[in-house]
């Protein structure tokens, strides 16, 4: 098998260092081509046609942000961000235009997380995107706001991974400001970045976005995004449970933890979406919220950067409505205003 082929890109000459020769250790990798500024990058793209690139984000002449734009809409290509944990919130505007993940700069002991994340992102199929910036999304038309009452109680859980951050920014800044559910929230992310993407999201939305604390009652109208050194759950009284993480954990933070609990404290008043990702987290407890007496929600295939825990959930029968991502925000806010299935 060839061996996959990562353009470097960063103004950084040590970073680049690192970066090739953490590639260079590992099998089935090799560095096809360095690039300083985000100018570079494009010209590199087009004349090496990598299978992956790794970008960061501050860099002269072009910044990686602009390359970012340029790559997608002129030969799109898996994109791998590489930011300071700082620069969280500019990391999530990246991936919204068409990067892939967002993680932190590797050191010398990340090498093997590292590049198991380049061979599994080299792997997903991208698609050409117009060059624009992605703008706030505007509320979908809906009827005027019903009596409170005849959608209390509901409360949304959304889970999402690779391709998750540029769905959740089409389909949260549609939500009216009136908006009378929770909305939890789990992405799988990087550690120390989800802050920055709370702050990211709270831009682009009419509703508050934050991190999800712990004991915190849920409130309609808000979104709760769960770090990812913590899993989020729901405990008895409609509160915020965050739970311990563990080494042995594939999914930091787990949507199956969320939405199991979800099914367990708010059964059929309960909203289960799962959109584009990669793995079968989400599975279980979207069949949870099912059995319930809940609804569930998935992204379609043919929206999805990555048609996989969606898929499975599909597969194995959990899920009612499986919609374009243009039409979740709409269901989503027709959903909060109906009555809950009686039992």
């Amino acid at each position: 098998m060839a061996a996959v082929r990562v353009l470097v890109v960063d103004d950084s000459a040590t970073a680049r260092g690192l970066i090739r020769a953490l590639i260079e250790e590992a099998s089935g990798l090799t560095v096809c081509g360095e690039a300083e500024n985000g100018r570079q990058a494009v010209e590199q793209v087009l004349a090496l046609r990598p299978d992956i690139v790794t970008m960061d984000l501050r860099m002269p002449v072009m910044d990686g942000m602009e390359a970012i734009e340029e790559i997608m809409a002129l030969h799109a290509t898996p994109i791998l961000v590489l930011s300071d944990m700082a620069d969280a919130r500019n990391a999530m505007a990246a991936v919204s235009r068409g990067a892939l993940e967002a993680t932190h700069k590797p050191g010398l002991d990340d090498g093997a997380v590292f590049t198991a994340r380049l061979r599994l992102l080299a792997g997903v199929p991208v698609i050409r995107h117009i060059r624009r910036k992605l703008p706030a999304a505007p509320p979908d038309s809906a009827p005027a706001a019903e009596p409170a009452e005849c959608g209390a109680g509901r409360i949304f859980a959304i889970a999402a991974s690779t391709g998750g951050p540029q769905a959740l920014a089409q389909i949260l800044p549609r939500f009216p400001a009136d908006f009378p559910a929770p909305v939890l929230v789990v992405q799988h992310i990087s550690d120390g970045f989800a802050a920055g993407m709370a702050a990211w999201l709270n831009d682009l939305c009419p509703l508050p976005v934050a991190l999800a604390r712990e004991g915190e009652p849920l409130v309609g109208g808000r979104i709760y995004l769960a770090d990812s050194a913590v899993h989020l759950a729901v405990a008895a009284g409609r509160r915020i449970q965050l739970r311990p993480r563990a080494a042995k954990d594939i999914y930091r933070p787990s949507c199956d933890i969320m939405l199991c609990s979800v099914a367990e404290v708010f059964g059929r008043r309960a909203v289960g979406v799962i959109l584009t990702g990669m793995g079968r987290d989400g599975v279980r407890g979207m069949a949870a919220i099912r059995q319930a007496g809940g609804a569930t929600l998935a992204q379609d295939e043919a929206t999805s950067v990555v048609y996989g825990m969606n898929r499975e959930a599909v597969a194995a029968g959990s899920v009612q409505w499986v919609l374009p991502l243009a039409e979740i925000a709409s269901r989503i806010g027709w959903l909060a205003r109906a009555p809950a299935a009686t039992p």
